[in-house]
């Protein structure tokens, strides 16, 4: 069987510090037989010297562009700009397949270089994700709609470690009734990551899963005081919460937007179309008498990024033997590429 040579490319965003395979699961894939490249990062979460113990060759910042023919580069969140043709075989979020702004850019990269694009999200087995950031996604999320809503995030926000955030939840509780909060999409990853930090935030937890949206109760969604959307959409549906109930009584301040697509035709919260940043995580909507925060960061993750590296370099690491050859779930990801690359 043969084995690609892995090139750990560095994450062109400045606030990302996750990296997709961790020096544990690096000196595995070497003992393997796998060549594994790590490039040097300013930011990343987990030094180069660890991933040099582990056996890993050491490359420059951005160098991927170099990298030998057949070397699968691999990351996690979008492509610099340059080069405009891409040659490689990519593996990483790329949010080109649901109508996102910048979507069918990335696409005709890939046509005019002749790479392809193995996408993480669309790495499934039976229909079902393999791969995700999901779970710290939706930890992430919810706690910080908590910590908002209780008036404690006044500004910005940066990473930290899971004993830190939960040490911050906990006291947080201190002196506050109980919060409503609704959970949609509660048995996925995401959902599973929010009930959870909710749970040590003291909130009183309602659970809606699809079988609850079918036939949306907007006024039991709207009598919640924090809402934490989970729900991954690829089709057009009735919005959980859209422009005009800004306007209507309601008892929810607060909506965590975990799933954030937010430039897609499919977005589920629609009254809001940009995501926030670390430096400015929440976006006011309604009126001084009824206002909505929403927070809608899309690298959540990162905000626990040790914790989150190890998680997700545990699930994608078992599958990288059927790389070299496009099988199981890169198979799946793979038909993808090609269905929207015509």
């Amino acid at each position: 069987m043969s084995t690609p040579h892995l090139w750990i490319r560095a994450e062109a965003r400045p606030t990302e510090q996750r990296v997709p395979i961790v020096p544990a699961d690096a000196a595995r894939l070497i003992a393997d037989g796998f060549a594994v490249t790590v490039e040097e990062s300013p930011t990343r979460i987990i030094p180069i010297e660890n991933f040099v113990a582990a056996g890993c060759s050491v490359a420059p910042f951005g160098s991927w562009v170099d990298a030998p023919d057949g070397a699968v580069v691999v990351g996690i969140k979008e492509l610099p700009e340059d080069p405009a043709d891409l040659s490689h075989t990519h593996v990483y979020f790329a949010h080109a397949y649901k109508g996102q702004e910048g979507a069918q850019e990335v696409l005709d990269r890939f046509r005019r270089g002749g790479g392809q694009l193995l996408d993480v999200e669309y790495l499934t087995v039976d229909g079902r994700r393999v791969v995700a950031f999901g779970f710290w996604a939706g930890y992430v999320g919810a706690a910080l709609a908590v910590l908002r809503h209780r008036g404690l995030l006044p500004g910005g926000v940066a990473p930290m470690s899971r004993a830190d955030l939960d040490e911050q939840l906990r006291a947080s509780a201190e002196g506050h009734d109980p919060e409503r909060a609704l959970v949609i999409g509660s048995r996925g990853r995401s959902g599973r990551g929010a009930i959870e930090a909710l749970e040590i935030a003291g909130c009183t937890i309602t659970r809606w899963d699809r079988a609850d949206t079918e036939r949306l109760d907007k006024h039991a969604l709207l009598a919640h005081d924090l809402l934490i959307n989970c729900v991954v959409s690829d089709t057009k549906r009735e919005p959980f919460v859209d422009t005009a109930d800004l306007d209507v009584p309601r008892r929810l301040r607060t909506v965590g937007d975990v799933t954030c697509d937010v430039t897609s035709e499919a977005n589920l919260l629609p009254f809001n179309t940009a995501i926030t940043t670390w430096d400015e995580p929440v976006r006011a909507f309604g009126s001084e008498g009824n206002p909505l925060e929403v927070i809608a960061i899309d690298n959540l993750p990162s905000l626990l990024p040790l914790e989150s590296s190890e998680s997700f370099s545990a699930e994608l690491t078992p599958l990288l033997p059927d790389l070299a050859e496009r099988q199981g779930a890169w198979a799946a990801s793979l038909e993808w590429f090609h269905r929207h690359l015509i």
